[in-house]
């Protein structure tokens, strides 16, 4: 993976995010400050997400040329866009 480090430094980040947001909902905090934290989680992990998604489509680049064909590394590359924007 491109920069192992700076994608294990930003999960967690998240990590303590979502710990945060545990600690909001546990002291009943106001609902609306928990959503936007909420929020602010989904966004950091979509950030690292795309992060890894890039460094994938880079690698698949790299198999293709070491023995896998075309399609079939089209193929994977497809089925994990799907899975991973849904």
């Amino acid at each position: 993976m491109g920069d192992k480090t700076a994608v294990i430094k930003r999960l967690r980040r998240v990590e303590g995010q979502i710990k945060g947001i545990q600690k909001m909902v546990d002291e009943d905090k106001f609902c609306g400050d928990i959503l936007i934290q909420v929020a602010a989680a989904r966004a950091a992990l979509n950030s690292v997400g795309g992060l890894i998604l890039e460094n994938y489509m880079k690698n698949c680049l790299k198999h293709y040329l070491e023995g896998e064909t075309e399609e079939e590394a089209l193929d994977k590359l497809v089925d994990i866009m799907i899975k991973y924007t849904k």
